[in-house]
């Protein structure tokens, strides 16, 4: 109970500094594995006093240890500082009574108050854990919203987690990080323990789990199979419960039956291997699973049929679907915590000759926002962007189809904007990050409060930059308009082709082409492509064909056949998992709007009047800007060829 007692300590003598003090396991960094014992136990100790005094720095070759935390409370100088308990009966948690009593058996025990309200079961242990969580601003495992990663559990053995008290959640090698569990984050024992079962290096992020739930999860997790493979030899040595109805378990069945684990098992998995999408498909004697990573579909397992069922049933439940229903088509969503990650599924179930067939969307939300200057944008691209962004007042639209990165681009362009000075307020559907200081509202599509709506009751809200997830109708157009047009700046997206689009499709949408004029700032269009992996991309002379298909060299001018360039090829190794790809890049394409084209606008010029003159001004097509990075070595042309339209050269 060491952590209750420091916890205690520290909300007692000053609860805002309790979660402030570097070094202590809620200072906001992960806990290095390098400390020793004496130097962890040293450094709780000064977590829990009021206000550490200046100190010498540690020996060398020392790590302070420190823990991800919230940043903490504000906490006003000279306020009068309250317990533990009457922080718990302000809460309504206990009252003045039962403290009473608390403190009178207090007074003849030398057990900790937090102990004794347990004990008299006033409160249970979950609430004191969820209250000292709280206080000591570590996070609270939560096991029915958390899926755990295999590859961590692997790591430490049954004996060494009931020994301890501990259970790692996940094991992130990229990072060198783990997320683990603990009934007492300051137990110095078990943190040595962990030292000594974890990878070198590997810092700690602990999570608070109350004793009873520990020994509960333990029991479970260790009791079953939790890997892919596992799962499978339990299946095939079990028929019965691969047909068995998944409706109606027990909340303990839930846990331990083998498709619910297989389920969750191929989540995981693919949220690890940064698919963006999962595709669940049957046919007629065998179920095929697909993921798209990094925007191509790759076929990860094959299994039998008979566990269509019971497959589908827990994804359509998870969904809160009609798992009776298996003739029409069906939406729906969920979140999971999977290994201290939070990610929301958008699911569709759709009826095929082989059964229903089923795709989840992946939103990773803990995904951090990428600064603008990170997504790969040229020079040129990034000074258009920079210069729409300080015009105040008009409409900046992000286009292109589904999964081509427009959400990316236009949470990067708010947060470049996004200062103490200015008023940022969006319509979403959903949400997919939360950005701080931005006012952010979910529309939710097919309910009575709409984009139209929305923008309307935004324009109440004093805003000074207005984000609109898409326009969708000629309500949302015209709404969208008329904020830009009353001195607001707007971002939304649309879907067309390509920049030059977004004027027909608003047109198209009842928006009459003068009032477009002057309106719009700029249109931009994107496409995705494979980034090649620099570590193992292998250099080659261009081939005839290849020079033909580029057709411009890097000069900028017609290529020469006597002397082709050199080109960037995908090679294989560890660090992209023999892919030669790694991650993805945007091809651009800017249309930044000034009076000429305004006034052509105007006039209802079409695309191909539109377009020679914006190429006399600079304009560079998306095509161009994959030649570019392919040039450079970021992408190859073949990964090109797969995503942008170079049919006219070949």
């Amino acid at each position: 109970m060491g952590f209750i007692k420091m916890a205690e300590d520290a909300a007692t003598k000053n609860p805002a500094k309790a979660v402030e003090t570097k070094g202590s396991p809620a200072s906001g960094a992960p806990l290095s594995m390098n400390p020793t014992a004496a130097e962890l136990a040293a450094m709780a100790a000064a977590a829990a006093a009021p206000a550490p005094a200046p100190s010498a720095p540690p020996p060398t070759g020392t790590t302070a240890p420190t823990v991800t935390a919230p940043p903490p409370s504000t906490h006003v100088t000279g306020a009068p500082v309250k317990r533990i308990g009457d922080r718990l009966v302000e809460r309504g948690l206990i009252s003045a009574d039962q403290l009473q009593v608390a403190l009178h058996e207090k007074s003849k025990s030398h057990l900790l108050l937090g102990e004794i309200l347990v004990d008299l079961k006033f409160i249970t242990p979950e609430v004191l854990s969820e209250f000292l969580s709280e206080t000591t601003g570590l996070q609270l495992f939560d096991p029915k919203k958390t899926m755990i990663d295999p590859e961590a559990l692997d790591l430490v053995t049954k004996k060494d987690a009931q020994k301890y008290q501990f259970l790692p959640i996940s094991l992130d090698r990229e990072k060198n990080r783990a997320i683990i569990a603990m009934t007492d984050p300051y137990d110095v024992v078990a943190l040595d323990r962990l030292k000594q079962l974890l990878p070198k290096g590997c810092a700690v992020v602990p999570q608070v789990c109350p004793p009873a739930v520990m020994q509960d999860i333990i029991h479970k997790v260790y009791g079953v199979s939790t890997s892919i493979d596992g799962i499978l030899k339990e299946l095939a040595g079990d028929k019965a419960a691969a047909k068995k109805n998944i409706d109606n378990l027990s909340s303990e069945e839930a846990y331990s039956h083998p498709l619910v684990r297989l389920v969750n098992a191929l989540i995981f998995e693919s949220l690890k291997m940064g698919a963006s999408d999962l595709h669940f498909e049957p046919e007629e004697n065998f179920i095929r699973i697909r993921y798209r990573i990094d925007g191509d579909m790759q076929t990860v397992h094959t299994l039998h049929k008979e566990y269509w069922n019971g497959i589908c049933q827990r994804l359509k439940i998870l969904a809160e679907m009609n798992i009776a229903d298996k003739l029409a088509p069906q939406d729906g969503r969920f979140n999971l915590n999977m290994g201290g990650r939070d990610a929301d599924f958008r699911v569709s179930c759709l009826p095929t000759v082989n059964g229903e067939n089923i795709v989840l969307r992946v939103l990773d939300k803990s995904a951090s926002i990428v600064p603008l200057e990170r997504l790969g944008f040229s020079d040129h691209n990034m000074y258009l962007i920079k210069k729409a962004q300080a015009r105040p007042e008009g409409i900046i639209i992000v286009t292109g189809p589904t999964g081509s990165g427009k959400t990316t681009t236009l949470y990067s362009m708010l947060n470049d904007v996004n200062t103490i000075d200015v008023n940022i307020q969006t319509l979403e559907d959903p949400v997919e990050y939360n950005l701080g200081l931005i006012r952010q509202t979910h529309v939710k599509d097919g309910g009575a409060f709409t984009f139209g709506e929305g923008i309307k009751a935004l324009l109440r809200q004093d805003p000074d930059i207005i984000f609109i997830g898409e326009v969708r109708d000629s309500i949302t157009a015209e709404q969208a308009l008329k904020a830009a047009m009353t001195g607001h700046q707007v971002y939304t997206s649309l879907h067309t082709n390509d920049c030059f689009g977004a004027i027909p499709r608003l047109v198209d949408l009842g928006i009459k082409p003068a009032m477009l004029a002057g309106a719009i700032i700029a249109t931009l269009a994107q496409r995705l492509v494979r980034k090649l992996c620099q570590k193992c991309k292998v250099a080659k002379t261009a081939t005839p064909d290849e020079c033909k298909l580029l057709a411009i060299g890097p000069d900028g001018n017609p290529i020469d056949y006597t002397n082709p360039p050199t080109l960037y090829h995908p090679g294989g190794c560890p660090e992209c998992n023999n892919a030669g790809y790694k991650g993805r890049i945007a091809c651009v394409e800017i249309l930044y709007l000034d009076e000429e084209l305004d006034d052509m606008i105007a006039t209802g010029a079409m695309k191909s009047q539109l377009k020679p003159i914006a190429r006399k001004k600079g304009f560079r097509n998306m095509l161009d800007d994959g030649i570019l990075k392919i040039y450079q070595g970021t992408t190859s042309l073949d990964a090109a060829v797969k995503i942008l339209n170079f049919s006219d050269r070949m």
